[in-house]
Order: structure tokens, then C-alpha cells, then sequence
């Protein structure tokens, strides 16, 4: 968001504007005072677009350190009398869950919401979780968009019906909405107060079993006025008119919508509580309902059990009927496999992607990236024996793929060095976890605390590259940048001595021999071991204008055709034409380290 699109002549003025943008921009009319996240796709740009906007506006923005602490900065503001917004992608909300559930049962004072992003197909994600389980396990109210205008204007709704319940408020988007764009109606920008005042109320606030047992009675009542709310909401309305039932909610009714004739579609926005009452006067007039929505079957086992409840004879089709797919977001193809069942459009027939031929290219990590040389480097330090390779969230989970074949067990954000642990208490095998500079700020600490504490050995790698680079080089505690502005840096050495490590190492993963040496040190001692392995991501010094690139040529006289930089190394700055390597001047950097892997000493700087 541009200060100039701030500036715009707000009241009734329309924008393109991407969803995140527009969502953004809804904290701001809101008069948001607060807001946190942990950067994360599909929700990454709302953060970019508050960071850059606090400092104009009065609004307080962080990038915290987890999800957990950031919904925790979030209800301490809420119940201090500022409105707070949180947000982050599906994952984030398992981080979060522990303060979400309780949240849920002493409330808010002043309006929370909290975004979770989900991610159907799992476009940059290690699972595809439905966020909505949590809003009927936190017990507060949900509600879901279908376009970027309908997400920004439900960011309002969500303040209103947070603050009349005194509950958080759960929103939930995934991929298609976040980064669709659509035209939004900007509202005025209010004046934003910073500072509250906590009322001390322990016993609400302080969830002893005594007070919990007062706050689960009053949530169960919080959830009965949400219900009251869902059923006359207009967020949840008729369109259309036909002889075939639709309810449809998030961007599925988009694609209901957009396909389906001779239909009425119910569309659902306030989802939790569901408007019961609503939903059964709707089956009650059809045989047939379509329930269209994305990932778990939750609005369908609901209508199912409605209909049952109601005598009504409505056949209700969806995931567990096997009309629609369990598993990945909706396609217009999802909508075309109903053409036996309803009347679909004629639209352009999709192409198959096995009909465009087009060569297999697996995600590989950038040229010049740092983390390459690291795990060529411990390949070779291992020098053919085997060891566990321990991974984590991060552009470094493309170690994954052949040749480096350094990824060999994921669970989340920080388990690489938990399941290192036990990984070295269960076998006999060398064992080594790599964890990033910011996913160890996230939360690998607590296990490095585990191994020191149980006495695991093992060898922590971490790939130390300055930045949070896979969601857009956002800051993190070790970056000296807070929001918007310096900080002190925590210094990652002293950090790990702090915890009581005690064989620290830190190399340059340019220099590939320095770091091998290092590397075969630190496996050889019989003790959890760190090595930091340093250098800044090549492409957050390009975006800041900071990258000094050096040009490499391949000395054909030296040259062996041994293909070794190409076949172990893999930068995608090689090319091999069937005959010979060749370096593509475009996509290199310059950071030489396949002219230190080459034996021949054949690759070199261009004079």
C-alpha cells in the first residue's frame, strides 16, 4: 500500500487492490492499534503493507518472534481497551492454539481479530489444515470471504461483532482470496489512540480453575448470542433461483457462482455458529443441496445432521458423497465433474497439464544461495557416512531434492532440532538438524535447551542468512531491524553459550574447505555441537541494492567435461548442453564456489 493510495480521498473511494492490501487497509479504517503476525503464505503481504503504513498512521506493528507470542501482544492490547489485529497462515494457528483456546474463555474487552490464511493444495505449505476446526475448538466466532472486497469489509464486522460479544473474532481466507484482486470502497481513516488501560479483573482474567469454570459458562453463552448474530447476518444471504439447493461458502461460492445455472445458492459468511435456522428453512425447499466448500467436510456434516434433524427427505451432496474431492482447493474442473448432477456453464475446456509439454523443473535453491554450499559442504564432511538429516521450515527444505539429498524428516517450524534429539537418543547414526536463522528465533530454542538439558548429541547447522527469506525477507530478532525501525540484534553465538552450549563453530559457507574442516571437527566431537553457518541471502542484498556481483567463466583448456559442478553442486547458474558446461552469466551471482568445487580449477574469473 503506497502512502499516496493512504492518502486517497477516502470516503466512498474504490481501488483495485489486492486482497491482502485491502485487508490491510480495512485494519487501518478500523483503527487498529495494534497488530502482530510471523510472516507466512498466503497471508505475508498483509504484513508488508502494515509495516510499511504504521509509521504513518499511529498503529503499533511487530513482527513477532512466533504466532503464539503474537496472538499474546494482540490480547494483552485487546483487553487493555485498543482494538488488535493478528495474523498468519494456517500452521500458524496450531503455534498459536495454546492462548487462542483460553483466549476464547476470558475474552476481550475492546475488538480482536484474528486472521488464519489457509493454503488448499498446499502451494506453500507442509499440510493443508482447515483453520475452521479451531474456531468450534477455541469457542468464538468465525467468519470467511469470498472476494478482496468481502475480506476487507469483513474486517469491520469483525471488530463489531468481536466487540458486542467480547470474544475474538477467528477470519479465515485461504490462497485464492489473499492474492486475488478486486475493487474495494475505501472508508474514512480514523485517528488511532496507542495507549490503553488494563482494569484488573483476575478473576476473569486470570483463568485459575475456579475463575475457568465461570469463563467456560460464559463463553458457551458468548456462542449463543454468536449464533443469534449468525442467523440474521447479512453476511450470510440468497442469490439465484433454481430447482437445485447450493450452500456455499469462501471462494468455493465463487466458483458456484460463477459455473452453476439454474440454482439458488445460499452463501455463507458468519460459518461458526452456522445459522441453523436459516440452513434448514433452506433445505426444507429443496430435494437436492450442494454444499460447496474447500478442505473438510465441516459445513456438510452439519447440513447433513440439520436435515436428519429436520425429516426433511433433501439429498445433500458434497465430500462425503463423493461428488466433490477431499483433498486440494476447487478448479473449474471441480465444478464440471457436477454436470450429471446440475446445470454447469459451458466454459473453456482447461488444459490438461500433461497435454503441454513442457520439461520437469523441481524447485531448486537460487543461485548463490548460501545453504548450497552448506550442504555440499557437510556432504563432503561426512565423506560417505551415513547420517539422520533433520530439517526444518525454510528455502532450505529444498535440500530435499538430488544431489544435496539433505532433508530426510520435517514436522514443523523449530522440530528439526526436538526430533535431532530424539533421533540421537533412538539410534546409533550421526545426526544432524538444520534449522534457519529465524525459524531458530521461532522456535528451535526450546530444543536446543532439550539436548543441552538431556545431554543429546548431535550437530545443529545453523543456516544463519540474515533475513526471513522464504516469505519475503521480513525481520527477525537477529536482523537488527524491528518495525519500523533499528534494534539491537540478538547475537546468535551468545545465545547459544547462554543456553549452555558449549562448541560453537561459525564458518562462511563461501569458503567450502574453511567449512568443510569445520564441519568434520564438530561431527568428530562427542558432544551437541552448533555450527553457524553465515552469509546473507544473495537475494535480500539484490533487493536492497547491495549485491557485488563477479563474473565466472569456464576455461574450456582446463575443462574435463567431469561434469562434477554440475552434478554435485547443481547452482542453476550451470547449464550443460549435452557436450559442455557453460555458466548463464544472467542467473549467476559470482559467489564462486563452483570454481572451489571444480577439480580441474577450470572455473574462473572473467578478466
Amino acid at each position: 500500500m503506497s502512502k499516496e493510495r493512504l492518502n486517497l480521498v477516502p470516503q466512498g473511494t474504490k481501488a483495485l487492490m489486492l486482497a491482502n492490501e485491502a485487508i490491510a487497509r480495512a485494519c487501518l479504517e478500523a483503527g487498529v492499534a495494534v497488530a502482530a503476525t510471523y510472516p507466512g503464505t498466503p497471508s505475508s503481504e498483509i504484513g508488508g503493507y502494515l509495516e510499511s503504513m504504521s509509521k504513518h498512521t499511529g498503529m503499533y506493528f511487530e513482527y513477532s518472534i512466533n504466532e503464539k507470542v503474537a496472538l499474546e501482544v494482540g490480547a494483552a492490547a485487546a483487553v487493555s481497551g485498543l482494538r488488535s489485529f493478528v495474523f498468519f497462515k494456517h500452521v500458524g494457528l496450531n503455534v498459536a492454539s495454546d492462548p487462542f483456546m483460553s483466549l476464547g474463555y476470558v475474552g476481550v474487552r475492546k475488538g480482536m481479530v484474528v486472521l488464519s490464511a489457509d493454503d488448499p493444495s498446499m502451494h506453500s505449505s507442509q499440510n493443508e489444515q482447515d483453520s475452521r476446526f479451531y474456531a468450534r475448538l477455541a469457542g468464538v466466532p468465525m467468519i470467511e470471504p469470498a472476494t478482496p472486497a468481502e475480506a476487507k469489509e469483513m474486517v469491520h464486522v469483525g471488530f463489531e461483532i468481536s466487540e458486542k460479544l467480547e470474544t475474538p473474532v477467528l477470519l479465515r481466507t485461504s490462497t485464492r482470496v489473499n492474492h486475488a484482486r478486486g475493487i474495494v470502497e475505501l472508508r474514512a481513516l480514523p485517528n488511532i489512540s496507542r495507549k490503553g488501560h488494563f482494569e484488573k479483573d483476575p478473576f476473569r482474567f486470570v483463568p485459575v480453575p475456579a475463575v475457568a469454570r465461570k469463563g467456560r459458562i460464559r463463553q458457551l453463552e458468548c456462542m449463543k448470542s454468536a449464533l443469534a448474530i449468525s442467523e440474521e447476518s447479512p453476511l450470510n444471504f440468497e442469490i439465484g433461483d433454481g430447482s437445485v439447493g447450493i450452500i456455499a461458502s469462501g471462494v468455493a461460492y465463487t466458483y458456484a457462482k460463477e459455473f452453476i445455472e439454474d440454482a439458488c445458492i445460499l452463501k455463507l459468511g458468519f460459518t461458526w455458529p452456522l445459522p441453523e435456522y436459516k440452513v434448514k428453512k433452506f433445505l426444507r425447499r429443496f430435494d437436492r443441496v450442494i454444499v460447496f466448500e474447500e478442505l473438510a467436510p465441516l459445513v456438510e456434516e452439519h447440513v447433513q445432521r440439520m436435515a436428519r434433524e429436520e425429516g426433511c427427505q433433501t439429498q445433500v451432496l458434497g465430500k462425503l458423497s463423493g461428488h466433490l474431492p477431499m483433498a486440494f482447493e476447487y478448479t473449474p474442473d471441480t465444478v464440471l465433474a457436477l454436470r450429471e448432477q446440475i446445470s454447469v456453464k459451458n466454459m473453456k475446456k482447461t488444459p490438461k497439464f500433461e497435454s503441454i509439454p513442457l520439461p520437469t523443473r523441481p524447485p531448486v535453491l537460487c543461485a548463490g544461495c548460501p545453504h548450497r554450499a552448506t550442504f555440499y559442504a557437510v556432504k563432503k564432511a561426512l565423506n560417505g557416512r551415513e547420517a539422520i538429516f533433520s530439517t526444518d521450515i525454510g528455502c532450505y527444505t529444498l535440500g530435499l531434492n538430488p544431489p544435496l539429498n539433505s532433508a530426510d524428516f520435517l514436522l514443523c517450524m523449530g522440530s528439526s532440532v526436538g526430533a535431532a534429539g530424539g533421533f540421537a537418543e533412538s539410534t546409533d547414526q550421526k545426526v544432524i538438524a538444520f534449522i534457519g536463522d529465524s525459524t531458530l528465533f521461532h522456535s528451535g530454542i526450546p530444543g536446543i535447551i532439550n539436548a543441552v538439558f538431556n545431554k543429546h548429541h548431535f550437530l545443529l547447522v545453523v543456516l544463519d542468512n540474515g533475513t526471513t527469506a522464504m516469505t519475503g525477507h521480513q525481520p527477525h530478532p537477529g536482523t537488527g531491524r524491528s518495525s519500523p525501525s533499528p534494534t539491537t540484534p540478538v547475537d546468535i553465538e551468545m545465545m547459544l553459550k547462554g543456553l549452555g552450549v558449549h562448541n560453537i563453530g561459525t564458518v562462511d559457507p563461501y569458503d567450502l574447505s574453511a567449512t568443510i574442516q569445520a564441519i568434520k571437527t564438530a561431527l568428530d566431537t562427542d558432544e551437541f555441537s552448533a555450527i553457524i553457518s553465515r552469509r546473507p541471502c544473495p537475494l535480500a542484498l539484490m533487493r536492497r541494492g547491495k549485491l557485488e556481483r563477479k563474473a565466472f567463466i569456464i576455461d574450456k583448456s582446463k575443462c574435463v567435461r567431469c561434469r562434477t559442478c554440475f552434478t554435485k553442486f547443481t547452482c542453476p547458474a550451470l547449464s550443460w548442453d549435452g557436450i559442455d558446461v557453460s555458466i548463464i552469466s544472467e542467473l549467476c551471482i559470482g559467489c564462486g564456489c563452483c570454481a572451489q568445487v571444480c577439480p580441474k580449477r577450470a572455473i574462473e574469473v572473467s578478466k
